[in-house]
């Protein structure tokens, strides 16, 4: 008896967990790589100092936001994984394509600090996160489709993950319209919604977003 190739490829959760991991770690690292300190030479006081922090003060800004990224969708990833009893081919290459995207972080990262007050920038760092919260709900719904879901999975939490991504991403659509305005209150609101996410208050609506 044949055994068709597709049937049998990209089934192991694990190595996409551990090639996940060094990505999702390979692109943290990269962030910071686009932070300097000021040089020395033309530091001569507290004055000078506190002024050229205040020049990389958006290459920080970024930096903060785009770890928060980071760390929200690596965790959302990790939540799918540990939901699934099992991967397959075309569930395997939807991942690939959300570690795609994640690679983009640090070039759409310095892309945005460069040009901060440019809506064009803010707009291409963006439909980054755009991308990620799409493939993940993708990822959801065609794991359900292919029955890859764990039996024990406990009632409603599929809807609850599609939910929180619908949600958090409308919310970001909201934040990209705030440009309109001023980029650095778009940024503001953005990086307000990561730390609701990141921290999950339990605080009334907050906690249910």
């Amino acid at each position: 008896m044949s055994i068709h190739y597709n049937r049998i490829a990209g089934q192991n959760l694990e190595r996409l967990a551990a090639l996940s991991d060094g990505i999702f770690a390979v692109a943290a690292t990269l962030l910071v790589l686009d932070l300097h300190t000021p040089a020395s030479a033309a530091i001569h006081s507290e004055g000078d100092l506190w002024q050229a922090l205040m020049k990389i003060a958006p290459s920080l800004l970024t930096y903060l936001m785009s770890f928060l990224t980071l760390g929200i969708f690596w965790v959302g990833q990790q939540t799918q994984l540990n939901h699934f009893k099992q991967s397959n081919r075309y569930l395997t290459w939807i991942h690939l394509a959300f570690l795609l995207v994640v690679t983009l972080m640090p070039f759409s990262t310095s892309l945005l600090s460069t040009f901060i007050t440019y809506r064009l920038a803010l707009v291409a760092y963006w439909l980054t996160i755009l991308l990620l919260g799409v493939l993940l709900f993708v990822s959801w719904r065609y794991a359900q489709h292919a029955k890859l879901l764990k039996d024990d999975m406990p009632a409603g939490l599929l809807a609850a993950n599609e939910r929180r991504i619908i949600i958090a991403q409308s919310l970001y659509a909201f934040g990209i319209l705030l440009c309109l305005f001023n980029t650095y209150v778009s940024i503001s609101f953005i990086v307000l919604v990561q730390l609701n996410y990141a921290i999950a208050p339990r605080i009334g609506l907050l906690s249910r977003l």
